[in-house]
């Protein structure tokens, strides 16, 4: 839907090398990982996980592996990330437990309850503020009533003194990753242009107008921040 487009479009080539570029930075996804099924741990023994902007699917599988009755709808728009998370999910047996919704979230009907839902990665990709905030809105609609909210997004103070050297550190570890010069140099332009890199503060603000409780941050490493939130009980 046109609220939640963004300038990114995961084609085939991108969504073939995505899991490949990202594998030397497992240990960062661990940590974030660990800190998900902490904060998740007091869910229902069989809760309902919205995964929204599941890509290829890794927070998905940790969470099937570590909580063997819990069911995910799975949501995202780019078909050949959707192809691949549907692989790995096969793969490691859990296909029973999912549902692919192969679209943006708004199409996905209002009408389930999920008792969490997961945002990671995704909306840094939304330049509009009020765009971004209606995509918290659509989650907060699906989630049950104190439903939990993790997000993760990059993010930090762009005018901030010590941001170029946290930039040159998040740069060079790409690099270490075997990124290609134009792939990085790619990042650099993306990063004023359509990744929207704000202060943490704000991401903070927008999920909060989006329906939730005032975010929790649970998670920083370099440019990339995680937050906790549930779903606000009165608007």
């Amino acid at each position: 839907m046109s609220e939640q487009k963004t300038a990114i479009v995961f084609d085939k080539e991108m969504a073939a090398r995505y899991d490949k570029s990202n594998a030397k930075f497992a240990p960062i996804s661990d940590s974030l990982f660990l800190i998900i099924r902490t904060i998740l741990s007091d869910l229902p023994v069989n809760a309902r996980i919205l995964c929204v902007g599941i890509g290829t699917g890794s927070e998905l599988l940790d969470l099937a592996q570590a909580f063997p009755q819990w069911q995910f709808t799975a949501v995202e728009p780019s078909a050949p990330m959707l192809d691949i998370c549907r692989q790995r999910v096969e793969e490691n047996g859990f296909t029973s437990r999912c549902t692919f919704h192969e679209d943006y979230l708004d199409s996905l009907p209002a009408t389930d309850s999920f008792d969490a839902a997961t945002c990671l990665w995704v909306s840094h990709f939304i330049m509009q503020p009020e765009e971004r905030t209606n995509l918290f809105h659509q989650i907060a609609l699906r989630l049950c009533p104190q439903g939990y909210l993790i997000n993760g997004d990059l993010a930090y103070d762009l005018s901030s003194l010590d941001y170029p050297d946290i930039l040159e550190i998040w740069f060079q570890m790409r690099k270490s990753a075997e990124a290609p010069a134009e792939e990085i140099e790619k990042m650099r332009q993306a990063y004023s242009t359509v990744v929207a890199v704000l202060p943490p503060a704000a991401v903070a603000s927008i999920i909060a107008a989006g329906g939730f409780d005032a975010p929790v941050l649970c998670f920083q490493n370099l440019l990339m921040h995680a937050w906790y939130t549930r779903r606000r009980l009165v608007d």
